[in-house]
């Protein structure tokens, strides 16, 4: 089991956490002495998830924010009240995630609801964040991706899946698209001198309610047959063991810059963290430059504009 190190005096924003991993890791790194926000879509769940943690960590610094991934506004809202009550940000973690509505759905602004929740969501928070993060010390950008970015495409000429929309594939461009922005970030960084690390990491396949959420947005919505075979002929773990990736990014002293962490056995699905490989296409530079300028265009929330 992977221990965290000492975060005595940092602060942390994890999204997603009132379930999965992102509660696992909210009660970790609390643990650990880092002050957590809980950043969360459902306030009511997120207090749930939070009374659990203390129930188990007596004393954990844990407060309960409200952001929907799906809302533009909404991560606006949440980023101008967090930089107003806080100096800086030492870690924020890309957690939450929807995956698989059988249906095509979109978000509050229009943008298919895999590619919105899971990379522009996710993308205009880091972007809006950027200057609290860069603020601290020694901060770091953890974003959650999924093996699924192996056989992930990116359709330029259609990342919203407006012509003909495929559950599994539009998840898997999501989850590249996440890769891919971790990388491009920690380059950014990197070019600019930054004091940043920009990280990424996959759980394997892990036991969480992410596989069915998707498919209880659509009435009637069953979790895809194939995962559910999946499920009984691969191996998986339990959810303690698949957040060690995502902690060992957000923490360990030893996680590089611009790296990629998942589990280690049986083609990446289980197991103890290691640095793992990159798909070819996470690794192609002017499609990352290109990716992030589309993000920029349909969001409206451009680097430049939030840091100097």
């Amino acid at each position: 089991m992977y221990v965290v190190p000492d975060q005595t005096g940092k602060l942390a924003v994890v999204t997603g956490a009132n379930s999965g991993t992102g509660k696992e890791a909210a009660k970790r790194l609390a643990a650990a002495g880092a002050r957590v926000v809980m950043a969360v879509r459902t306030v009511a769940k997120g207090e749930a998830a939070r009374a659990e943690i203390l129930a188990e960590v007596p004393g954990a610094q844990l407060e309960v924010r409200r952001v929907d991934l799906a809302d533009l506004a909404s991560i606006q809202e949440f980023a101008e009240g967090l930089a107003a009550d806080e100096p800086h940000l030492d870690l924020l973690v890309n957690n939450a995630g929807v995956m698989h509505p059988p249906e095509r759905m979109a978000t509050a602004d229009g943008f298919e609801l895999q590619f919105g929740s899971n990379f522009l969501g996710p993308f205009a928070l880091t972007i809006r964040l950027l200057p609290l993060v860069l603020a601290a010390p020694a901060p770091r950008i953890i974003t959650m991706s999924s093996g699924t970015a192996s056989y992930g495409k990116l359709n330029f000429d259609d990342l919203n899946w407006e012509r003909q929309y495929r559950a599994e594939q539009a998840y898997a461009q999501s989850k590249l698209a996440d890769l891919m922005m971790s990388n491009q970030l920690a380059k950014i960084a990197t070019d600019r001198g930054w004091n940043l690390r920009s990280v990424a990491a996959h759980p394997g396949f892990t036991h969480t309610n992410l596989q069915t959420a998707g498919a209880a947005l659509v009435t009637g919505g069953t979790t895809p047959l194939l995962h559910r075979v999946l499920a009984r002929l691969l191996p998986t773990q339990e959810v303690a063991e698949g957040t060690e990736p995502l902690l060992y990014a957000a923490t360990s002293p030893d996680a590089q810059h611009g790296a990629y962490y998942g589990p280690s056995k049986f083609f990446g699905l289980v197991g103890p963290t290691k640095l793992t490989n990159q798909p070819k296409r996470a690794r192609n530079e002017p499609d990352a430059a290109r990716l992030w300028s589309a993000a920029e265009a349909l969001t409206g929330v451009e680097l430049a504009a939030q840091v100097a």
